[in-house]
């Protein structure tokens, strides 16, 4: 008997937008689902899909675009990263639950274990690390 099989491995995907406009947060909210199933890890239960929503949306919204969006898993643990033009970090304002609208980022810190903004040329990567479900 051999030795045992190498574990799967899974390398970093990375999506570049022509246009980062709102437009294009679907396209990215479908590769992300699409990526997740080619990993074998099940999107059902929508935290990776909602976080990369949120962050598409946010830096399609106020950072003018979406230049890239990558996920990575890292044993278990899943990153997902979204590149924008902007130099400004995201602010997380006080939470309203009354209010319409401002919940992305109290949402995306409240479903990942860690989440952080660091630069990237002139603008920034907004990155989030969530568990990573159990393959399927």
């Amino acid at each position: 008997m051999g030795p045992p099989p190498s574990p799967p491995t899974f390398p970093h995907r990375e999506l570049v937008f022509d246009s980062g406009t709102v437009a294009a947060c679907g396209a990215g909210i479908a590769w992300v689902r699409r990526t997740l199933d080619d990993w074998n890890v099940p999107a059902d239960g929508g935290d990776a899909v909602l976080v990369a929503a949120e962050l598409l949306a946010n830096a399609a919204e106020h950072a003018g675009g979406i230049l890239r969006l990558s996920l990575e898993r890292r044993g278990t643990l899943l990153q997902i990263a979204v590149t924008d033009p902007s130099p400004e970090p995201p602010r997380m304002g006080e939470h309203r639950p009354d209010a319409i609208g401002g919940h992305g980022l109290f949402i995306v810190d409240r479903l990942t274990l860690n989440r952080g903004t660091r630069r990237e040329g002139g603008g920034k990567t907004v990155w989030a690390d969530l568990p990573l479900p159990s393959p399927s």
